[in-house]
């Protein structure tokens, strides 16, 4: 058998956006295509407004495409009822805020049991359980017990997104789509969020699909890279190659980390020279 997959064809999503009788239409994103293996990681790479959360969310079907598709294991995905939830327990997404991703109510046992129950209703209570201290655990959040029992807020930020990681294996996903899991993370735990999602990733042959502006974290963590550029996708390939060799000038600029201030407008001149005669 083939290697399950997640695929991205031909992906175009516009916004039409209204203010009195003026209509003005937005290309979020501009013909992307991808395809994602289990135990593999592509990097989408791009700043803010570039597109990648908007193809994160379409991903998930939470935003219908303009046009193109995507398909799973060679099968158009579902948009509704039954089949779309059995999408949903093979393509899971770690959202980027861990503060604003869980509910305060409720414990870190709740926000796992609840998957666990929708998407595998016949398992009994003990054996719910058992998955959830096995989930914490391999998080590494221990003992198991007490983190079960505490809610969010008595948590640091790291916590909670381990937590958000657990949540999305719940159901038995196959794909994990990691929206900027570590940007709103301290610098000094983001290197450990990172190494677990990688050694996820080994044991479960997970596919990922890390979203990030952080192209040191995309080389680190990932064995493709595609830039994305006001949607459209600029530059793709091995995650060293497009480090160590990029060609594209957006690239060039991102890889520039923390331009000089008395160089910034030149660069944004040369990008967008650049992109005007592609």
């Amino acid at each position: 058998m083939s290697a399950p997959t997640l695929e991205a064809r031909s992906l175009v999503k516009d916004f039409t956006l209204r203010s009195g009788l003026r209509t003005t239409v937005v290309h979020a994103v501009k013909d992307v295509s991808f395809t994602l293996e289990a135990g593999r990681t592509i990097a989408l790479v791009g700043e803010s407004g570039s597109g990648k959360s908007t193809i994160a969310r379409m991903l998930m079907r939470l935003e219908h495409p303009t046009s193109g598709q995507i398909l799973l294991d060679g099968r158009p995905a579902a948009d509704r009822g039954r089949p779309l939830a059995a999408y949903r327990g093979d393509v899971q997404m770690v959202f980027q805020d861990p503060f604003a991703s869980l509910n305060p109510f409720h414990t870190v046992g709740h926000h796992l049991e609840r998957p666990i129950r929708l998407h595998h209703p016949r398992l009994g209570a003990a054996a719910v359980r058992a998955r959830v201290l096995e989930l914490l655990e391999r998080v590494r959040l221990c003992p198991a017990e007490d983190f079960a029992e505490r809610r969010p807020h008595e948590l640091s930020g790291g916590q909670r997104q381990r937590v958000a990681i657990a949540r999305a294996l719940a159901p038995g996903a196959r794909f994990i789509v990691a929206d900027e899991p570590v940007s709103m993370l301290d610098v000094s735990i983001r290197l450990g969020v990172l190494n677990l999602l990688a050694d996820l990733q080994r044991e479960d042959d997970l596919g990922v699909l890390y979203i990030t502006h952080d192209l040191a974290t995309a080389r680190h963590f990932s064995d493709e890279i595609m830039v994305l550029y006001r949607g459209d996708v600029v530059e793709r390939g091995p995650a060293d190659d497009v480090i160590l060799h990029p060609r594209h000038e957006y690239t060039r600029t991102l890889l520039g980390a923390a331009p000089e201030p008395e160089n910034l407008g030149r660069l944004r001149d040369e990008v967008r020279a650049e992109l005007a005669i592609r």
